[in-house]
């Protein structure tokens, strides 16, 4: 299958395109939308969120990851091959996530080229391609690259920031939950929030974080809208507390 992870949104011609060149490229591989609203320009809190959903998803799995702010530079264009899932998309940084957690991790410059390749969607014209090759285990041409040269070792090995606002209004951190102790508390938007194991273990209209079912910490009120509730905003940090605090 190939999963997609970008930026690009559900409205307007991105994201159809891109399936379109999939669709005639590769039929018959079942696509899989798995985020379309990554944060928009951001590949460092987008890096988080792909580490954290993509080992949800078997071995062979191809990710087409599109989070570009600089497309059309000379930014490398990567596939990535970490514990048998293969991932496609730009050198920013938004592959450091799943290279820091995998154990087999190797990695190429896409030396292929498309006959049509625009300056700005290179998600449709290059990655997209690329993908549906991989898909049947084609793999382009490429230069090896050493891993170190990929990711980004002044980014945290877990991110203090909110990552990702769901249509609840849930706030996900780059953090694990297993990094942070179980009686630690949360603090976010000037909020001090406790954990708890489900929504239901406080009252309604009360904020909790919990371990998500992606593993990440992840912030929300009870019945309501944690983003809204607590004024916090995509990329605002978090401040983890000891417990007893």
């Amino acid at each position: 299958m190939i999963v997609l992870f970008t930026d690009f949104g559900l409205t307007g011609p991105y994201t159809g395109q891109v399936k379109a060149v999939l669709a005639r490229e590769a039929p018959g591989v079942p696509v899989i939308d798995l985020f379309a609203d990554a944060p928009a320009f951001d590949p460092q809190l987008s890096s988080y969120l792909l580490a954290a959903y993509a080992r949800e998803f078997p071995i062979g799995t191809v990710f087409l990851c599109v989070v570009d702010p600089g497309v059309g530079t000379e930014r490398r264009p990567l596939l990535v091959t970490a514990d048998g899932r293969v991932f496609t998309g730009p050198d920013n940084g938004l592959f450091d996530g799943v290279c820091r957690h995998a154990v087999d991790v190797s990695a190429v410059e896409i030396g292929w080229r498309p006959t049509r390749l625009s300056a700005s969607f290179h998600g449709r014209d290059l990655f997209a391609p690329v993908a549906a090759r991989a898909a049947f285990g084609r793999m382009p041409a490429g230069t090896p690259l050493p891993v170190s040269e990929i990711v980004r070792p002044d980014w945290p090995e877990d991110l203090p920031r909110i990552v990702y606002i769901d249509g609840y209004g849930n706030l996900m951190t780059g953090l694990r939950a297993s990094a942070v102790p179980p009686d630690a508390w949360l603090s976010v938007g000037g909020w001090t929030v406790r954990r708890a194991r489900t929504f239901a273990d406080v009252p309604p209209g009360e904020a909790l974080w919990y371990e998500n079912a992606n593993g990440l910490a992840e912030i929300a009120v009870n019945q309501g809208r944690a983003d809204r509730a607590l004024s916090v905003a995509l990329g605002d940090d978090v401040i983890v507390g000891p417990g007893g605090g």
